[in-house]
């Protein structure tokens, strides 16, 4: 067991300053950042010069620093700079949910060889230990599905359209102006960045380990004015969620998309740069865990519960992997969707099993139907060049 933990913290960002912070707040005795890795030697800190080097290998190699802390956004980077400190023995805590999703069953196998942990629970969620809740309190087989608002950015913007009425353009730019999105807002607001969160959950939920390629996500850039009417006229909200459910014994299916939420639900109320995970089980029906999922101080609070835990000697067991059957994931399943589209064109992409409504005009016509998870992913790469926009609207197994 560790009983005094030198860090070598990678990258001081808005997430690495927010666990400096954090850390001065709440001094721990036995925890000490010893140096720090950047990437522009120009940039104004506050911190010494001495405090920083510009060599990640200095960290990873430097035998006083057991414990990497990598906070950087560059997901290729971050993997080789991540096994490197695997590979020498060095423990890490990271952040990086795209890494992570990507190369999750090298990472497995890099901590048994090494005999390292390698902690995560800041990736997912923001504030909410929703990782470890997985690992330690859901560790049977008996967890039916995992349902959330896994992006704080895409949240708040979605508030801001619902509750002041505002553009999405605007809402966009104010969730930028206050850090919530960044300049490139593609990550967060087409769903990637709630993707790789839920394929990590599959893997502590369920056992399973999917290709983030493999899983559907469509996100909230192509709403119009006409999408927003139709959701208050009908008494939704739009949220955007990531879902993994188990459909059966063996099989887990699961997908990112807007979703028309009625207020009888859980994550209806969950707003701004919030996040909230409703987890349904056999015996407990459903539980919901509600935090910030966005911003420095709530992720760098996350990050410093992983450094921490390495103070116990914690690691994830990925006990679904060792001790259950794993299910297997599978995209032959079928969703009740809203889409919304222009021109017949577009329209002519979508296989519907069946259409229950329409509604045609001059400048907008929507449908309503059911159509097959496995139609979607065929079409995946191309949807964003589409004219559409497509919310979920319940499944057979609807089980937030």
């Amino acid at each position: 067991m560790e009983t005094h933990l030198k860090i070598g913290l990678i990258g001081f960002g808005t997430v690495g300053q927010g666990l400096f912070e954090v850390l001065e707040k709440s001094p721990n005795a036995r925890v000490e950042i010893k140096k720090i890795c950047i990437k522009n030697p120009d940039k104004k800190r506050k911190l010494p010069v001495e405090n920083f080097t510009l060599d990640a290998d200095e960290l990873i190699h430097d035998p006083e620093i057991n414990l990497i802390v990598e906070l950087i956004d560059d997901a290729d980077e971050a993997y080789h700079l991540v096994k490197k400190a695997l590979q020498n023995g060095k423990s890490v805590v990271s952040g990086n949910k795209k890494m992570i999703s990507t190369h999750i069953t090298e990472l497995i196998a890099l901590q048994k060889e090494n005999n390292v942990a390698m902690l995560y629970d800041a990736s997912a969620c923001g504030s909410i230990p929703v990782i470890r809740n997985l690992e330690e309190y859901y560790d049977n087989d008996l967890l039916k599905s995992i349902t959330g608002i896994l992006n704080g950015s895409s949240n708040f913007i979605l508030t801001r359209i619902f509750n002041d009425k505002m553009e999405y353009s605007k809402a966009l730019k104010m969730a930028q102006d206050l850090g919530f999105a960044e300049s490139n807002p593609v990550f967060d607001v087409e769903g990637f960045d709630s993707l790789y969160k839920l394929v990590i959950l599959a893997v502590h939920g369920f056992g399973t380990i999917v290709n983030p390629d493999d899983v559907l996500n469509y996100g909230i850039s192509k709403i119009s004015d006409f999408d927003i009417q139709y959701a208050r006229e009908k008494g939704y909200r739009i949220k955007l969620v990531a879902q993994v459910t188990k459909i059966n014994k063996n099989e887990i299916t699961m997908y990112v998309l807007p979703r028309l939420v009625t207020p009888d639900k859980y994550i209806y109320g969950v707003e701004d740069e919030f996040n909230g995970v409703v987890i349904q089980g056999e015996a407990y029906d459903k539980q919901f865990m509600f935090g910030k999922g966005a911003g420095g101080h709530p992720t760098g609070s996350a990050v410093l519960s992983d450094i921490t835990a390495r103070l116990h000697n914690y690691k994830y067991e990925y006990k679904k992997q060792k001790y259950f059957n794993i299910p297997t994931y599978t995209i032959d399943h079928t969703l009740k969707i809203y889409l919304r589209y222009t021109n017949s064109l577009d329209f002519s992409h979508f296989d519907f099993d069946e259409i229950m409504e329409r509604y045609t005009s001059k400048q907008n016509n929507y449908v309503i139907g059911t159509i097959k998870l496995g139609n979607l992913m065929k079409i995946k790469k191309l949807l964003p060049k589409l004219d559409v926009f497509i919310a979920y609207l319940g499944d057979k197994v609807n089980t937030y």
